[in-house]
């Protein structure tokens, strides 16, 4: 059944959202807050204090056997064989044409135990992927494990002192993609240090029924420290401003991994891979479009499937674009022919019949203060 055919879907927290104002919509086949007191304040929060979001909606496939190793590392384009157990990478689902099944975070459980978190809207697709390509690999298995957990994340500066008081685990021993396991608030957790905004940032596996005690003892703790609650408008910003790639705008099957400028997810070193002649083959002729950041020069903002010109030249296409709250200007990503990809290059945005003016900047558009 595809998602549009089912009623969408609720996480543990939806009464929570709604309870406390939260505006719910449709995305991904669930019913999720967009937000609750305002984007912006929200997306401010996150850069100045802490935002807890709720990403149950997130998939997470998980593969064991002896073979297991073996399997991951032919689906995907970074090297998993240098993860030990505790540690996870960003990495790509790709298609034997190096284009994005999907992207994911890859977690080593244990020496032949991976747990892959894939998009919401591709749990199915990827499942039935990844289940075809584990195949010929002997013994390993795929299970889709969604259903077993639920997960939010608490990104911002206040993010570490604030899930430290509720947690045993030294959070300052765990790595940035590494994670642990532990108790939160008294719940059985795995907490990582992964994240989607730019911030510092903890990721909280649970069991769904413990959701709602998880997630109103990380608001308590974080009072003082005024974290609120996060919805999906300002986690979108958020994501944009640190060039975070989003699946279904900015990646998909129609994209490569070298093209959306992700080379450093692609390992050379490991051996084959799905996708791997492919993607060898496009850097050896050379890239025809690259994935850019841009910013507007002309008051308006950019949309996806905006197209972008040189004089009467079409040069690219717009994926993301947004006005942000925190850098206080319109900013977005676009994939432009190579000739056009240098920052400072000029070009223009037809948006609704009107063409606005915006160049080429270097990403990310935001990086957190180091310290």
């Amino acid at each position: 059944m595809s998602h549009s055919a089912r009623p969408p879907r609720k996480t543990p927290l939806d009464a929570w959202h709604r309870a406390h104002g939260g505006q719910m919509v449709a995305f991904a086949g669930w019913e999720l807050p967009v937000e609750y007191s305002g984007v912006t304040e929200e997306h401010l929060a996150v850069r100045t204090r802490a935002g807890l979001f709720d990403l149950t909606h997130m998939g997470q496939v998980e593969l064991a056997g002896k073979d297991a190793l073996a399997a991951v590392q032919h689906m995907t384009s970074n090297d998993a064989s240098g993860l030990v157990v505790g540690q996870a990478q960003y990495s790509a689902l790709t298609t034997p044409s190096g284009t994005f099944v999907d992207d994911v975070l890859v977690y080593r459980f244990g020496s032949g135990h991976f747990l892959f978190v894939v998009n919401a809207a591709n749990v199915d697709k990827d499942f039935a992927w990844i289940t075809g390509q584990v195949e010929p690999f002997g013994d390993v298995s795929a299970v889709n494990t969604s259903s077993r957990y639920a997960l939010m994340a608490l990104e911002g500066p206040a993010a570490a002192e604030v899930l430290q008081a509720l947690t045993d685990t030294e959070l300052d021993a765990v790595e940035p993609h590494g994670f642990a396991h532990g108790e939160v608030a008294g719940v059985r957790a795995t907490i990582s240090r992964t994240g989607y905004t730019g911030e510092s940032a903890y990721e909280v596996f649970t069991p769904p029924q413990s959701a709602v005690k998880v997630w109103d003892a990380i608001l308590q703790a974080g009072k003082s420290a005024e974290v609120v609650p996060v919805g999906l408008g300002a986690r979108d910003t958020l994501r944009l401003e640190a060039a975070v790639r989003l699946h279904g705008n900015d990646i998909d099957e129609t994209t490569s991994v070298l093209e959306a400028d992700l080379e450093s997810i692609v390992s050379w070193q490991k051996g084959d891979f799905n996708g791997r002649a492919a993607l060898a083959g496009q850097k050896a002729r050379g890239l025809s479009r690259r994935l850019v950041g841009f910013e507007m020069t002309d008051r308006g903002i950019a949309c996806r499937g905006d197209e972008a010109f040189v004089g009467d030249r079409k040069v690219g296409t717009v994926t993301s674009g947004a006005q942000t709250p925190f850098l206080k200007k319109a900013i977005g990503m676009a994939y432009v022919s190579m000739a056009d990809t240098e920052p400072g290059t000029g070009f223009e945005v037809d948006s609704r019949g009107r063409r606005l003016k915006a160049r080429v900047v270097p990403l990310p558009f935001y990086q957190r203060p180091k310290g």
